[in-house]
């Protein structure tokens, strides 16, 4: 049998060799066959490791690592940036098995067989699978096979948006009058997508819209964007609709308006959105929380106006837009010490977290407390971290902690599941720390992610250099909330 755990020692021990070497010694023409040899390397490489994946996927063997899913593995452990679009990769080009047992052939054969060459990279397969998925499933078998393989072919030669551009000719001669396509199509293919926020906390909307949903957005862009319309720069331009605002005053704002068409698109979405969070069309409670904007900021900040306070969904907000929130909000304040209202300790009269535990949970953690997740905290669950609740665990305050669902369901006595416990010393001193049911114990880890503010203040401040943190206040708009620091 071939050591395969040894030729990847082996290609780890010469990839190092390679990168300490230098090519000064060679003439241009191999310079440039050196550069082309190792991209292509990387290429098959990349293939290689899609069949790793799919290996660590059939034999779930990512619970060997401590990961509950596979995508917290590509996410955690091979520090993958993208893990949903690598996997849609394996699926792509990877045999896979159906629900009888029996392997299946690649999905893209000849995308798959190109990849594996080396003569193409992931930008022109993830080009080719873009194609393939607005391929009407009306269209033959056949057909299907010989358009990816004509993509393959053209993707050995052209770029990812020139494989793009060809895509557009194949789907017109698959299906020129476009009466192929049908309902089952377009729901297959609508998307929206939110990206991350960049370095001036702004974020990217993508959508991929349906004709119901497009003829929607029309007629709420038709009113809510039009000129003069929800003018943040404008005290006086109208809000909502419009409809009860006379064609003067409406008039009047258009003239002031100098926005551009797509402006006033995000600032109609905008509007829309407030409307729907605070004119009660997200209902009472999401998870426990007021389906309201929440953050938690320190009264630093709001004394200085500078920094960045993180939302319960997971955004970051610069404080002069939460204080600018706040000011226009019917604000209210609620101290979460000994002289709050609401009982934070109910031992076994309830199982469910009150929504004052868990502002008070939010404010502690952020999101998930399980190390390494991304999960923010409008998305978590509260654990019983001390004792679950089956054993007798006690729904108080300091006795929970938010876990995202699949981490909240890994806790437990098996071998391959974890363990929550407090961690009693430190800057995590306090909060609940992991580790896995190992023989000898981890270590108990805290999770970071979303603490980044106060890792970046321990780095700038070592502990014996600052005094104790300041009280830490819960706004959430309208409300607001302050309590003590945790």
């Amino acid at each position: 049998m071939s050591d395969l755990v040894a030729k990847y020692a082996a290609l780890q021990s010469l990839v190092r060799e390679i990168a300490e070497e230098t090519s000064d010694a060679y003439d241009d023409e191999t310079v440039v066959q050196l550069a082309i040899t190792h991209e292509t390397a990387v290429r098959q490489l990349q293939s290689a490791g899609n069949r790793r994946i799919l290996e660590v996927s059939d034999r779930d063997a990512h619970r060997a690592v401590g990961c509950v899913t596979v995508t917290e593995f590509l996410q955690t452990k091979l520090r993958v940036t993208q893990p949903k679009k690598r996997l849609k990769e394996v699926q792509a080009l990877e045999p896979m098995h159906a629900m009888t047992g029996e392997k299946l052939p690649p999905v893209c054969p000849h995308t798959a067989r190109e990849l594996a060459a080396g003569s193409i990279g992931p930008d022109h397969v993830h080009a080719v699978l873009d194609v393939m998925a607005k391929i009407p499933t009306a269209i033959e078998p056949e057909h299907r096979a010989l358009a990816e393989q004509t993509l393959a072919e053209f993707a050995t030669a052209l770029t990812p948006k020139e494989i793009a551009a060809a895509g557009v000719r194949i789907l017109a001669h698959l299906d020129p009058d476009g009466r192929l396509t049908d309902d089952r199509d377009r729901a297959r293919n609508r998307k929206l997508s939110l990206g991350c926020q960049d370095s001036q906390l702004m974020s990217k909307l993508t959508a991929t819209l349906d004709p119901i949903t497009r003829a929607l957005f029309d007629v709420v862009l038709a009113k809510w964007a039009a000129p003069g319309m929800n003018n943040p720069d404008d005290d006086q331009s109208p809000r909502g609709d419009g409809s009860e605002i006379s064609s003067d005053v409406l008039r009047e704002a258009a003239d002031r308006d100098c926005r551009s068409q797509s402006q006033r698109n995000h600032d109609a979405l905008k509007a829309l959105l407030d409307a729907a969070v605070n004119g009660g069309l997200l209902g009472r409670s999401h998870r426990g929380l007021p389906p309201q904007i929440i953050v938690s900021i320190t009264d630093a900040q709001l004394r200085e106006h500078a920094g960045v306070a993180r939302t319960a969904t997971g955004s970051d907000l610069p404080i002069s837009n939460v204080v600018k929130l706040a000011a226009t909000a019917q604000t209210h304040l609620a101290v979460f010490s000994d002289v709050t209202n609401e009982p934070l300790f109910f031992g076994r009269s309830r199982r469910l977290a009150s929504q004052a535990q868990r502002l008070m949970a939010f404010a502690r953690y952020k999101g998930c407390s399980k190390d390494d997740c991304p999960t923010p905290f409008a998305h978590t669950e509260m654990h019983h971290a001390e004792q679950d609740w089956a054993d007798g665990g006690l729904t108080d305050s300091p006795h929970l902690a938010p876990a995202c669902g699949p981490h909240n369901r890994a806790v437990g006595t098996e071998p391959h599941q974890w363990t929550t416990e407090k961690i009693t010393d430190g800057p995590d001193k306090g909060r609940y720390g992991w580790r896995r049911n190992t023989d000898p114990p981890h270590a108990l880890r805290a999770n970071q992610l979303h603490r980044i503010d106060e890792l970046l203040e321990r780095y700038r401040n070592p502990p014996d250099a600052v005094p104790a943190l300041s009280r830490r206040f819960d706004i959430t708009w309208p409300r607001v909330h302050l309590h003590p620091a945790a």
